[in-house]
C-alpha cells in the first residue's frame, strides 16, 4: 500500500510491511555479513514487519544531562516462519552507541539527519523524492541516515531513508542501502507498505 500523504521522514509512526515483490533480495547483503545459510533461508523467505516509534526526547544515554532532545527512532522488527524479532534503537546526534542480537552480533551504529546534497555515494542518493512536502526533518532534511560497524564480522552497513515513487507511481518509504566488506559491495533497494 502507498503511504499516505502524512507519512513523512519526519513521522514514521506505524506499521510498515517489506514488499518482497519491489524489493531487492537480502540474501547477498547477509551473506556478505557472514550470515549462515540458513538463517540467510529464514529471512529471506519471512514477511517483515516494521512497528515504528519516531519521537524527541534527551539523547540516550545523554552526553550531559541538560543535553538537546534529539529524534529518536525505535523499530520493533517482526517476521512470519518463526524470525526471531529484533528491537532497533537509533538516536539522530550522530554519536556511535554499542548493540548486540541474535542476527548481526555486536555492532556500533551511528544515526543523523541528512540532505540528499550531503550524500556522496551516488546509490545511497539515487531515487528520492525532492518536493518541499519531503523536507520534514528538524532542519528541513529529507534523509535519516543509519551506518553500522560490526566488531566480530569486518562489515558496515549504511541505509538512507526517505521516500521514493514506484514503477507504478505510488509513493513509498524505502531504504536504500550499502553492505560492504573489503573491496565486496552490495547494494540493496527497499521498499515498504504502509499498514496502519
Amino acid at each position: 500500500m502507498a503511504a499516505p500523504a502524512n507519512k513523512t521522514i519526519g513521522d514514521l509512526n506505524g506499521k510498515w510491511v517489506m514488499n518482497k515483490t519491489i524489493s531487492s533480495p537480502v540474501e547477498p547483503g547477509l551473506a556478505l555479513q557472514g550470515i549462515g545459510w540458513m538463517t540467510r533461508k529464514m529471512v529471506s523467505l519471512a514477511t517483515v514487519t516494521l512497528e515504528i516509534k519516531q519521537f524527541t526526547a534527551p539523547p540516550s544515554p545523554p552526553a550531559e544531562p541538560s543535553a538537546t532532545p534529539v529524534t529518536h527512532v525505535e523499530i520493533e522488527q517482526t517476521g512470519t516462519g518463526g524470525m526471531k524479532g529484533t528491537t532497533e534503537k537509533r538516536c539522530a546526534d550522530n554519536e556511535f552507541r554499542d548493540h548486540s542480537d541474535w542476527l548481526f552480533g555486536h555492532v556500533k551504529g551511528q544515526s543523523r539527519w541528512i540532505r540528499t546534497e550531503d550524500i556522496s555515494d551516488e546509490f545511497l542518493k539515487s531515487g528520492w523524492l525532492e518536493g518541499e512536502e519531503e523536507k520534514t526533518g528538524p532542519n528541513g532534511e529529507s534523509h535519516f541516515l543509519s551506518h553500522v560497524e560490526s566488531y566480530d564480522a569486518g562489515w558496515t552497513a549504511t541505509q538512507v531513508w526517505g521516500f521514493k515513487t514506484d514503477k507504478e507511481g505510488k509513493r513509498r518509504y524505502a531504504r536504500n542501502v550499502v553492505i560492504a566488506k573489503g573491496a565486496e559491495r552490495v547494494e540493496l533497494q527497499l521498499w515498504y507498505d504502509y499498514i496502519e
